[in-house]
């Protein structure tokens, strides 16, 4: 029987691509092509046991704000205090930031107004 396997891709509106794509470039330190970005299947986060979450949440949820978007992008990081370092010399400035046992966590906005979660997992 045929199952799914895992999310194959993420994919979302922008009001100005071009612009998007250069700020995740500057901010987050992600290589954008003309299609967008590709991670391999096996990566140093998956080796370490990280793996990627699908969860439906209530419509009422307060998780999303302050974004008024129905998602909420989770990406993984190697190194979350150097990417917030990045973010911040680009003048972006996380609203939230927590650790857990099974990572660390950073919340900001994109140009968008789409919330990210940064997730340096554990381990």
């Amino acid at each position: 029987m045929g199952k799914v396997l895992g999310i194959g891709g993420v994919f979302f509106k922008s009001r100005d691509v071009a612009a998007l794509k250069d700020w995740y470039g500057r901010v987050l330190g992600m290589e954008l092509s003309d299609w967008g970005a590709f991670f391999p299947a096996e990566t140093a986060a998956t080796k370490a046991g990280a793996g990627t979450v699908f969860s439906p949440f209530a419509a009422d949820t307060q998780h999303f704000l302050p974004s008024t978007h129905d998602h909420m992008l989770n990406l993984l990081v190697d190194d979350l205090d150097a990417v917030l370092a990045r973010a911040a010399a680009e003048g972006v400035t996380p609203i939230h930031r927590q650790d857990e046992g099974y990572g660390k966590f950073a919340h900001l906005l994109d140009p968008d107004g789409r919330k990210l979660e940064l997730w340096e997992p554990a381990g």
